[in-house]
């Protein structure tokens, strides 16, 4: 089972490097991951309990079954939904431009739905096991239960999701029936992905946006195997899709650009944190965790890097417009003193205002291992600080770093003490 997702090593995406990057040092079977063996302690699993104890209730609904149920169950905004009209993941062959599949997320949970397919496709992040997959049937009687499924690791499972369970994003050529032109090459994306690169296969929805990319698009010679001159896509400017397709079935009518680049950023990010906490398990484990050494300091810098949006892809047209995901992105957020969050967006040099991602306060963040946030605060303290001076982190202006560490002194618990002496 994939939930679209899925990919393989693209043409033109950024260049693995760095440690994440290299193949995991274990197995998912070791001992202290236990990926299989383990019970799950994520979102879905907590509501699998309640609907067994009849604590909790999912009833269908006419024409789009339990989406709304479910997104309501587990504190997903209908505004989060993201189109793509590309045909891919296990239910590919009921998704066209005109049926796409919606991606629904928060900040731990990603739920798929195509309008008439059988069955609902979920991917939770467990704080400790990574990305756990499970589906449910659409015509399910009681007792409603998600069903684990192992069999998206074969998609899911690979150096794309940083060689554990994790999450895919790509852009790709598409048809006009919605057929990946996979000859013609794809991309990863997360934010360092250029905006031209982005997004082939979505639909992209905004009222005022000139963003350059991939969206919306498709071409027109699918025998082609030279890829087409690069004709970015224009943003639609509405916010709703009813006049390409029936949107009476979905969560909302709409592919919202901000949505998107939240979620290109976040899905990098949640496969960063379960590589981080299984190396770090797996090292503890074995005696011999210690990120003083290069290839384990390497990793934390790594980690660090992408937290802080180091080789963000400038965002050169702004986005304009207020979004209902962008309110509701930003309310959601723990705020400080002077009313500021890590959730601000800014929309018209880059994604966030205050550059430092929100995840730091996900629960997946709380479960990494004590010594592993531990190297992850020193390397942030020591590039907010200032007392890092390498070039790449001259983009963090002192107004960032001062705001940053007094946005994290107020809303992060259990930061170190030194995180409250003066910045240099």
């Amino acid at each position: 089972m994939a939930i679209g997702l899925s990919g393989a090593l693209m043409r033109g995406s950024q260049t693995a490097s760095g440690r994440l990057d290299e193949p995991f040092s274990a197995s998912p079977d070791h001992v202290a991951i236990g990926y299989r063996a383990r019970p799950a302690h994520d979102a879905v699993a907590a509501l699998n309990l309640e609907l067994a104890a009849g604590e909790s209730r999912l009833t269908a609904e006419s024409g789009s079954g339990y989406l709304r149920a479910v997104l309501r169950a587990l504190d997903i905004s209908a505004d989060s939904q993201l189109l793509v009209f590309s045909k891919t993941g296990v239910q590919r062959n009921l998704t066209t431009p005109s049926n796409p599949r919606a991606l629904l997320f928060n900040d731990a949970v990603v739920v798929g739905y195509i309008r008439g397919a059988p069955f609902l496709e979920v991917v939770t992040q467990d704080p400790q096991q990574g990305a756990i997959f499970y589906t449910l049937d659409q015509n399910a009687q009681s007792p409603v239960q998600f069903r684990r499924q192992y069999g998206c690791l074969s998609c899911h499972h690979s150096l794309n999701t940083l060689d554990v369970p994790g999450m895919l994003v790509r852009s790709q050529f598409t048809a006009s029936d919605g057929t990946s032109l996979r000859q013609l090459g794809q991309y990863m994306v997360d934010h360092r992905t250029p905006f031209e690169q982005r997004w082939g296969g979505y639909y992209v929805t905004s009222a005022h946006a000139s963003v350059p990319h991939m969206g919306n698009t498709m071409v027109a010679d699918r025998t082609s195997s030279v890829p087409p001159t690069p004709t970015p896509g224009a943003t639609l400017t509405t916010r709703s899709l009813a006049e390409r397709l029936d949107t009476s079935a979905y969560a909302a009518p709409s592919s919202d650009i901000v949505a998107l680049m939240v979620f290109d950023h976040q899905m990098r990010m949640m496969n960063l944190l379960t590589r981080l906490g299984w190396e770090a398990r797996v090292a503890l484990s074995e005696h011999r965790l210690d990120f003083s050494h290069p290839d384990q300091r390497r990793a934390a810098e790594e980690f660090v890097d992408y937290l802080l949006f180091v080789d963000e892809a400038p965002l050169v047209e702004g986005i304009k417009d207020r979004s209902a995901f962008a309110d509701m992105f930003e309310g959601r957020g723990p705020k400080d003193r002077k009313h500021r969050s890590l959730r601000d967006l800014d929309l018209h040099r880059r994604l966030f205002r205050y550059p430092c991602s929100y995840m730091i306060s996900s629960k997946a963040f709380d479960g990494l291992p004590d010594e592993a946030k531990q190297a992850i605060y020193k390397r942030l303290w020591s590039i907010l600080s200032g007392g890092e001076k390498g070039r790449k982190y001259a983009r963090l202006a002192n107004t960032d770093r001062q705001a940053i560490v007094e946005i994290l002194r107020d809303t992060q618990p259990g930061l170190p003490r030194y995180f409250f002496e003066p910045i240099r």
